[in-house]
């Protein structure tokens, strides 16, 4: 299975513009640049989309290993804070967290944490990035 994003960019570093999209067009022509990826102004950034993919990936992993062990969620929610850090060459994601909360019946503590503990290792976006990635699960 291949899918793509592409990007386009025009002009320099900080005064330039650019806009990211999806293959499946659930984001199309997303403007970014400089402001919304290093000073918080509105616009998409790389690292928040890479946080959406590993959130997205994370939970439906886990929904998968709980169904193999015969628990299926109510519902699951996580979010995936990714840090970019300056590093001496240049910039990189060092840490991805996760937190995740979740109602799933008949689910034990000590089981849910072991069942999202694989799914954290396991899942494909996790294997892609070079990052310490850490988990907060929580049943409720």
């Amino acid at each position: 299975m291949k899918t793509h994003g592409s990007a386009v960019w025009s002009g320099g570093i900080k005064d330039g513009k650019g806009a990211i999209s999806t293959q499946s067009g659930a984001i199309k022509d997303h403007p970014y640049g400089f402001a919304s990826r290093f000073e918080g102004k509105p616009g998409t950034n790389p690292e928040e989309l890479i946080g959406a993919a590993h959130a997205g990936c994370f939970t439906m992993a886990l929904s998968l290993i709980l169904g193999e062990a015969g628990l299926t969620a109510e519902q699951m929610n996580t979010k995936a804070e990714v840090t970019l850090d300056k590093l001496d060459d240049g910039y990189a994601i060092t840490a991805v967290h996760l937190m995740l909360e979740a109602k799933i019946p008949g689910a034990d503590d000590a089981r849910f944490q072991e069942l999202a503990g694989k799914a954290k290792a396991n899942c494909p976006v996790s294997k892609l990035l070079n990052a310490n990635i850490t988990l907060d699960a929580k049943l409720v």
